[in-house]
């Protein structure tokens, strides 16, 4: 406003000067015509300076009004429009939220938020800058603050389109061609299952394993006379091969059970009966050992009646054949069931399109790297091809067979070798093939985030679980203190900080003596899986904790090392190896590598290692035994002093040994003597067949005709872990 004031007065006075300017002109021409130009002259000056009061008064006037329009125009302005609501600040919250975060998010002090909960049910006092806040709470700091309230759209903003890689929809039948049966050899262990593998394909896998037990899933191509070819898979039987055996059903067409005809049903025998119901695959019933002496192939048929595995003899449609591995007798017999079988489910796929197939193992080589043995489902798996199965990716570079020799081409049920690998994925995972590579990381970075999805929403679960447990805490200690005057309740908070003081060295090293942590490699992520799974048994965490600190595939590390001393743990090898530099670095560090081949080796190892954790356990043995026959009093001084009188009927008794009165089968009193007297001398070892006298150090032991005193000496004895992994 003072602008255009400004601007009008300036105006004003040009205007003004500019008429006074012309009237002077009008003026002289006047006076020159009257040649009266002294006297006019005198006159019009004097006009001229007489009006400049009246050009001032009227320039007052002018403004005065101009500023008094212009004034009622901008009140007239500021009151013309309606008058609207005050748009309240919209705050983007969440569930879950912190104080500070809520505090940021209004772009307020946290003191604010602290404000808005006074005089409410929430403890301010304990309410700390990270404690997490209910929706109640959130929605009672933004409308005490003013301001308008906005769930955030975080949830939505994350939902991804999914980029998974899925499997084809099913082929044109048209399309699908014969393809070779894989069958699933399994039982219990010991049973002879790879020995009847070696038999089928001339081979000595057994001698290979340690121990002479299969620990890893073997899959082969067998080729019979006959021209036919059947991929076998070798399970393990062993009970902590679980897994692995549940996955070889996941994968085959067939299961050829074994059974030894002198040992009959055993425990895995059961468990792999209950994995092919799962998977609904038919068996085929080999009754192995039957040129043994003690062999019953009839007692084992009658024993599966009871798990609803009938035979052909009994009604049943699963075919029996009676061999002999060690033999080689029906092994031909076996191989024809197999085949017969696989006629009738007339067994089909489509070699054309994008491969599928399953992990059946994965290891890391060396040389190579990551390593899978995988079956082939679907299409025909060649070089370059790009390769999805996990949370892994590879372009393969090279295929091999369970021989070792390359092939250029993986067809439909042929077990094969695939070297290519990104990372190593995990056994049981499925293979689809992608079209590039950018495709390939795009899926393995989908399935990434949907891991960390579910791991988001396990953890908001378990913070949601401790945060309700620490409310119901709290609202118990309000009902503790919430009668007790401030000064005394804040004495008691004290103390019971005191009581919480930090742990004194001896007490820690205690404390971290329970604890056993421990490293897991191994060589091939099913067996890995194995001793995890073997783990996952320890009950007995009240004695000892078991703490897995780390697990992988291959060799020793360095950096597996220094993780062990970090946590004083120990590191177990399973059919890995640890250089010498390794080992002299663990030898440096204090660190311990344990390294086995079997693995029932390595969880007795690990049963010892728990139980050296565990305080030793104090035992008595008894060293002699007497039995009450009289009971006196001596005087000692002014006091009298109970007395009984003994014999030996078993041991010797010894003075300086621990003894403890037995009566009606019931320990009375457990202590030493003061005394032990054979007639009137003191000695210190009363034989058998010998009387004695003796008191006791507690005077208040009242002894009685008929009690036995037990002589003995403690001794400590190293205790041993309650834990039964079942084998």
């Amino acid at each position: 406003m003072n602008r255009k004031i400004l601007k009008l007065e300036n105006l004003l006075r040009f205007h003004t000067i500019c008429r006074q300017l012309h009237s002077l002109c009008q003026r002289r021409m006047l006076t020159q015509w009257r040649h009266m130009f002294s006297s006019a002259y005198a006159v019009q000056t004097a006009q001229l300076y007489t009006r400049p009061w009246q050009t001032d008064a009227f320039l007052r006037a002018a403004l005065s009004q101009r500023r008094l329009l212009v004034t009622k125009k901008e009140k007239r302005s500021q009151k013309s429009p309606l008058p609207s609501t005050k748009s309240k600040k919209e705050v983007e919250v969440w569930l879950g939220m912190t104080v500070e975060e809520l505090a940021r998010a209004m772009e307020k002090d946290i003191d604010c938020v602290y404000e808005s909960l006074m005089n409410t049910a929430i403890d301010i006092d304990s309410l700390e800058t990270h404690s997490r806040l209910d929706e109640v709470w959130i929605k009672e700091v933004i409308k005490k603050s003013g301001m308008k309230l906005k769930w955030s759209k975080l949830k939505q903003d994350k939902v991804r389109e999914n980029k998974d890689a899925v499997k084809r929809p099913q082929a044109d039948p048209a399309l699908l061609i014969p393809r070779s049966p894989v069958v699933t050899i399994m039982g219990h262990v010991d049973h002879g299952k790879t020995t009847l593998l070696d038999k089928l394909r001339k081979t000595q896998v057994a001698a290979m394993e340690a121990g002479g037990i299969t620990q890893h899933i073997g899959a082969f191509l067998v080729s019979l006379p006959s021209g036919e070819k059947i991929t076998f898979l070798d399970t393990p039987g062993h009970a902590a091969f679980s897994a692995m055996r549940a996955r070889g059903t996941q994968v085959t067409d067939i299961v050829i059970l074994v059974v030894a005809a002198d040992d009959g049903v055993m425990k895995q025998t059961v468990e792999s009966i209950q994995h092919a119901k799962d998977a609904h695959v038919p068996i085929v019933l080999a009754i192995n050992k039957c040129d043994k002496a003690e062999a019953d192939p009839e007692k084992v048929k009658k024993e599966l009646l009871a798990y609803d595995v009938v035979c052909e003899d009994y009604g049943g449609d699963v075919q029996a054949v009676h061999v002999s591995a060690l033999t080689g007798e029906n092994m031909m017999a076996l191989a024809e069931a197999t085949i017969a079988l696989a006629e009738m489910l007339e067994l089909k796929a489509d070699p054309t399109g994008a491969v599928e197939g399953t992990v059946i193992e994965s290891f890391t080589d060396k040389g190579r790297g990551p390593v899978t043995t995988a079956i082939i489902q679907r299409g025909t798996l060649r070089k370059g091809s790009i390769l999805v199965a996990g949370k892994s990716w590879a372009k393969v570079r090279l295929m091999f067979d369970e021989n070792g020799r390359a092939v250029n081409e993986a067809y439909p049920s042929m077990p094969v070798g695939i070297i290519g690998w990104r990372d190593l994925p995990s056994a049981g995972d499925e293979i689809l093939e992608v079209e590039s590579e950018p495709r390939a990381r795009e899926v393995v970075d989908w399935r990434k985030y949907e891991q960390e999805q579910e791991k988001n929403k396990e953890d908001l679960k378990l913070i949601e679980e401790k945060r309700k447990e620490h409310q119901e805490a709290h609202r118990k200690d309000r009902e503790k203190y919430g009668t007790v005057h401030w000064k005394e309740r804040s004495y008691i908070k004290y103390r019971e900080k005191r009581q919480q003081q930090p742990l004194k060295p001896k007490e820690k090293l205690e404390r971290d003596s329970n604890v056993l942590p421990v490293i897991v490699k191994g060589d091939v992520d099913g067996s890995v899986e194995a001793i995890l799974n073997v783990m996952d048994t320890y009950d007995a965490s009240h004695e000892c904790e078991l703490d897995l600190v780390h697990f992988g595939v291959g060799d020793i590390s360095e950096n597996d090392v220094n993780l062990a001393e970090t946590f004083h743990g120990v590191i177990y090898g399973f059919n890995v190896n640890a250089g010498n530099v390794i080992q002299q670095l663990a030898a440096k560090k204090g660190v311990k590598i344990k390294l086995h081949k079997i693995i029932y080796r390595l969880i007795e190892d690990l049963q010892e290692e728990l139980s050296s954790r565990l305080p030793c356990i104090v035992e008595e043995h008894p060293i002699g035994e007497a039995s009450i026959l009289a009971t006196f009093s001596i005087t000692e001084g002014k006091k009298k002093v109970p007395v009984a009188g003994c014999r030996v009927q078993k041991g010797q008794i010894e003075k300086q040994k621990k003894f403890k009165l037995i009566r009606n089968g019931h320990v009375i009193w457990k202590g030493s003597l003061i005394s032990l007297k054979h007639h009137k001398d003191d000695t210190a070892v009363v034989k058998t067949g010998m009387d004695c006298g003796l008191s006791l150090d507690e005077e208040k032991i009242e002894f009685k005709v008929g009690d036995a005193i037990i002589c003995y000496e403690e001794k400590e004895v190293p205790a041993k872990t309650s834990w039964d992994p079942g084998f």
